[in-house]
């Protein structure tokens, strides 16, 4: 089969290479899954570089979620067990976790409906208990994880403020449904966020970027707000002023999506069952930028790992356009 394979780490471009590789051989517990589309996130950026927090051996196949047959008919939802991603013909991964492709959505759709919409579910309902009439402020909105918690906001009847950078992704936040986006290349965050709010602040800040993101969020978070810190997609960690969280009464929460999968298995299936249900209802759609065959899949994760792209790009093995 083909496989994109990385044999050092570094920038995607530069490490991916498109190989012959054998098929993965199921293990105990596994089931061998043709793949039908593999949608990219950041984390497989992180993987190519040796920066996520999961290091598997070189070499390995970066993709981290894919839709995909098996062999007895069946379309789900997977998670490939690493070293042996989704940036290939075929995967293996744990019977226990496959979940059903929604009939609502088409491949690449379903494949993007997976772990970013699961991580927005959790960070908004489970951690933040985000509630109708709240106001929920969502940074790089227009991207992948953020395309998702707008959509999953406006859903629970919330005033979705998005923030992004430049007029382009702003134009692809205010589709998705925005009541308010902040161009941060040329406005005021902290300003914007008070004046749209009468100087309340935001209730909920959904937070994939870390760094001076973060910086500015605290600045503008309500009276017991709370702050989801979903990544560090700029790259900076932030260090929190505990003393400031104090004063203002808000929240620090954590998402550590995957962690969900080993202590609370249930709790993913059922956010899975409502996230079919609003897929079906059309409340949410993944937000498809690019469907690109197999040949262009290195090219593809580095705009996700630099952050041009809006949306979800997924890569469709078979070289089609499901």
């Amino acid at each position: 089969m083909q496989a994109w394979r990385v044999h050092r780490n570094g920038e995607p471009s530069e490490v991916m290479e498109l190989e012959q590789a054998d098929r993965p051989t199921p293990g105990e517990g596994q089931v061998l899954i043709a793949v039908r589309a593999a949608n990219i996130n950041f984390p497989d950026a992180l993987l190519c570089r040796g920066q996520y927090q999961v290091r598997p051996p070189l070499p390995f196949t970066p993709g981290v979620e894919i839709c995909g047959e098996t062999a007895d008919g069946r379309r789900v939802l997977a998670t490939p067990a690493l070293p042996h991603g989704g940036f290939a013909e075929y995967v293996v991964a744990d019977e226990a976790a496959l979940l059903p492709a929604p009939e609502a959505l088409d491949d690449a759709q379903a494949a993007a409906l997976h772990i970013g919409y699961q991580t927005g579910w959790f960070g908004l309902h489970r951690r933040a208990r985000l509630q109708a009439g709240e106001t929920l402020l969502v940074h790089a909105a227009a991207g992948g994880v953020g395309s998702a918690a707008v959509q999953l906001g406006k859903a629970a009847g919330a005033t979705v403020i998005g923030v992004v950078g430049g007029p382009d992704k702003a134009a692809v936040a205010r589709e998705l449904g925005c009541d308010l986006v902040i161009d941060r290349h040329g406005e005021d965050i902290v300003a914007a966020v008070k004046e749209a709010t009468g100087g309340r602040g935001a209730d909920v800040v959904y937070d994939p970027v870390g760094g001076e993101a973060y910086a500015k969020s605290v600045k503008c978070i309500a009276f017991e707000g709370r702050v989801v810190v979903v990544g560090f997609a700029s790259g900076a960690i932030p260090t929190p002023g505990l003393n400031h969280a104090l004063v203002k009464n808000y929240s620090i929460v954590g998402l550590h999506w995957g962690l969900y999968n080993t202590k609370d298995p249930a709790a993913v299936r059922a956010c899975h069952d409502e996230l079919t249900a609003l897929a079906a209802k059309g409340v949410v759609k993944p937000l498809i930028s690019e469907r690109v065959p197999m040949a262009d899949a290195a090219p593809a994760v580095q705009r996700v790992a630099d952050g041009t792209s809006t949306g979800r790009i997924v890569v469709l093995p078979s070289g089609g356009t499901r």
